[in-house]
């Protein structure tokens, strides 16, 4: 593990030498923003798939219903039914999970890297790095004991709360048209009854964006740019994919 994130302080010292002689003392930040959109571009194949899915997924909501209505009294038969529709077209409920799953590693990384005094034995050069004043691997707490919430490290977080609260109040406009156009048939239980809770968490779900907010108050600042780049990347690259599926039966019209 201690070679692993010698190397990987490695490739953020680098990509910062790379960037430094435009960006100077911020090189560093700018070096873990370029990292979260080489990761974004690496898993960017995997959205798309996972666009497709959720646009298959949405086609296929009237025969769904229908087999929920066929089946009803018969539940086990129902959820047979509906896994072997989705086999025959092809769709995985599980697609649209892949491309965060496999960024979380990238956050962790970043994370230990900027929360670590050492690494490999030596001294943790990168906590000497800064952003306009405030310390990669400091916190908002430890911004507001160095100036409080208009001081030189304050004015930084705001910033990145400011993007943070523009994107989520993007993408939850986005994600309330998009469900408001395109309904999603409710999931049912083993009895074949509608999942208790599930119209509650449908209402719930556009507003986990901004929980982003409280993420980035709490971790080390580094690892808060790696979250405000792939969120701004994530609310930008969904707005394109799913440009087709803001109006009514978007996403069926496509496919057909």
């Amino acid at each position: 593990m201690s070679a692993f994130m010698s190397a990987f302080a490695s490739l953020v010292g680098s990509l910062a030498d790379l960037v430094q002689p435009l960006f100077h003392s911020a090189s560093t930040a700018v070096a873990i923003i370029l990292f979260t959109a080489l990761v974004r571009l690496a898993v960017h194949p995997l959205s798309r798939a996972a666009a497709r899915g959720q646009k298959a997924r949405s086609r296929l909501q009237p025969q769904i219903a229908e087999l929920r209505r066929k089946h009803g009294k018969n539940p086990e038969r129902m959820q047979k039914a509906i896994m072997e529709l989705h086999a025959a077209e092809k769709v995985s409920p599980l697609s649209g999970c892949l491309p965060s799953l496999l960024q979380m590693p990238a956050f962790f990384l970043l994370y230990h890297l900027f929360s670590s005094g050492s690494i490999g034995g030596e001294p943790n050069a990168l906590l000497s790095h800064d952003l306009l004043g405030a310390p990669l691997g400091g916190r908002w707490h430890d911004a507001l004991a160095h100036g409080g919430v208009f001081g030189a490290q304050g004015w930084v977080y705001l910033g990145l709360f400011a993007l943070v609260a523009a994107v989520a109040t993007f993408s939850y406009g986005r994600t309330k048209r998009q469900l408001a156009a395109n309904p999603m048939t409710p999931a049912t239980g083993p009895d074949g009854q509608p999942m208790p809770g599930l119209d509650a968490m449908t209402k719930v779900m556009p507003l986990l964006s901004f929980a982003t907010l409280i993420t980035v108050a709490v971790v080390p600042l580094a690892a808060a740019l790696y979250v405000v780049t792939t969120t701004t990347w994530t609310a930008v690259e969904r707005a394109w994919l799913y440009r087709d599926m803001s109006a009514p039966g978007g996403a069926m019209a496509t496919a057909a």
